[in-house]
């Protein structure tokens, strides 16, 4: 009979755990009991980041217990949420009741708690990152105690705990903003020229709700154009033929051209509800594996044409080793360690093949063009940027080490990722 391997590993496979210690408390009581008893441990979302911000030596621990919707505020329009359910479980329970959220990402099967303490994102250049819909969290701090931040209440903490990293304390409780339901239509446009974006980069990415390029980087257009807008519920709006020099698409198409768009969500302009369009991929298919990388920067919106100007000055360093590289725009937020802080950004986002030795040479190289705009990494994805240029960064940095310091003075909650990158 042969063994079953349950090594913990990341959703991609390419990161395994450096412990096998892990707990899934099935109450906030259990987390804090679990909180006093270890010396330390991180806390697992839905393993779907690519580096170490979620390791630890010694105890990992997993809310996918605390999934369920605690409350439904109508009148105030908010849901507060356990720690561990996933964008998935919430998005159907939301809809049945009338509501939505702002925005999601591309993949629906993410932790709600782990997205917002990465920054996390979907598209729109109206659309503030993931987080920007907490209005209140609740923690359970290094001592065990239960610490509830507020957006009306808690000020500069609570901008400061959001996009915590995981290291202000073990989120048990988050309360969003939710908006009256809405739909969408989804339509797709092919070859759009790169130059297209020259002084009209804004204007593309505001021509709809959410906006997605994408390209392989093997030459000068971006092969598709996912254009998400919101409609009246039934009612379908016709596409023009042209978009800057796109084509609208004849076919439902994946990213990546070679895939088939089974697991995409409907496109082809027919309108559906809000979380059946925002991700690229369909709440019920979850992927098994990714067999692939990913990395992310951020640069200001305003340094965004320049930004994938030098990045299409290397273009052949990187389309070798690429499944395929998405654009998209977020709007300005206010947590302290958000790319996104005080700046409305353009992220260009890389799919690279599992080939981790091949990838940190191209990375260095990507880091060097997009230095002179002071380019971001994505929390959770793979970056090879020095942690004394990421400090530089982020103003709030030691503002934000002094929260950490206070909920958590004696480094329950650190790894080497956050001792790295944050001290």
């Amino acid at each position: 009979m042969q063994d079953i391997d349950t090594t913990l590993r990341n959703w991609a496979g390419n990161y395994t755990y450096s412990t096998q210690n892990l707990h899934c408390p099935d109450s906030v009581a259990a987390v804090q009991q679990l909180v006093k008893e270890l010396p330390h441990l991180r806390v697992l979302g839905t393993r779907h980041c690519f580096n170490s911000i979620a390791d630890s030596t010694e105890h990992l621990v997993s809310l996918q217990q605390l999934n369920q919707v605690i409350s439904l505020d109508s009148e105030n329009q908010t849901v507060t949420v356990g720690g561990g359910i996933n964008y998935g479980q919430l998005c159907p329970y939301l809809q049945k009741n009338g509501f939505a959220l702002h925005n999601l990402a591309s993949l629906p099967h993410i932790s709600i708690a782990g997205a917002c303490a990465t920054a996390t994102h979907g598209s729109g250049s109206g659309n503030g990152n993931l987080a920007t819909a907490v209005t209140a969290l609740e923690m359970v701090v290094a001592s065990g105690e239960v610490v509830t931040l507020s957006r009306e209440k808690d000020g500069a903490a609570f901008r400061g705990a959001v996009v915590g990293l995981g290291s202000a304390g073990v989120v048990t409780q988050l309360t969003l903003d939710i908006v009256p339901s809405y739909s969408i239509q989804q339509d797709l446009y092919e070859h759009l020229p790169f130059t297209a974006l020259e002084n009209r980069l804004e204007i593309i990415f505001s021509s709809a709700y959410s906006v997605s390029l994408f390209t392989d980087w093997k030459r000068r257009t971006f092969s598709q154009v996912w254009l998400k807008r919101r409609v009246e519920a039934g009612q379908q709006v016709k596409m023009p033929a042209d978009f800057f020099g796109a084509t609208l698409a004849t076919k439902a198409l994946h990213p990546i051209a070679e895939l088939s768009a089974v697991h995409c969500t409907e496109q082809m302009g027919v309108p559906g509800d809000w979380f059946e369009r925002l991700p690229h991929f369909r709440m019920n298919f979850t992927p098994s594996s990714g067999e692939e990388l990913q990395s992310e920067y951020f640069v200001s919106l305003d340094d965004g044409y320049d930004a994938l100007l030098a990045i299409d000055q290397i273009r052949e360093h990187i389309a070798p080793h690429l499944l395929i590289s998405e654009i998209r725009t977020i709007d300005a937020d206010g947590f302290w360690m958000s790319p996104c802080y005080k700046q409305p950004c353009l992220a260009i986002h890389f799919t690279w093949q599992q080939d981790w030795e091949a990838v940190q040479q191209v990375l260095p190289l990507i880091e060097m063009q997009l230095a002179p705009f002071d380019a971001r990494p994505h929390w959770g994805k793979v970056f090879t940027m020095a942690p004394e240029r990421i400090k530089l960064l982020y103003k709030k940095l030691p503002e934000f080490r002094q929260l950490l310091q206070m909920y958590d003075p004696g480094g329950k909650f650190r790894n080497a990722f956050v001792d790295r990158y944050i001290f």
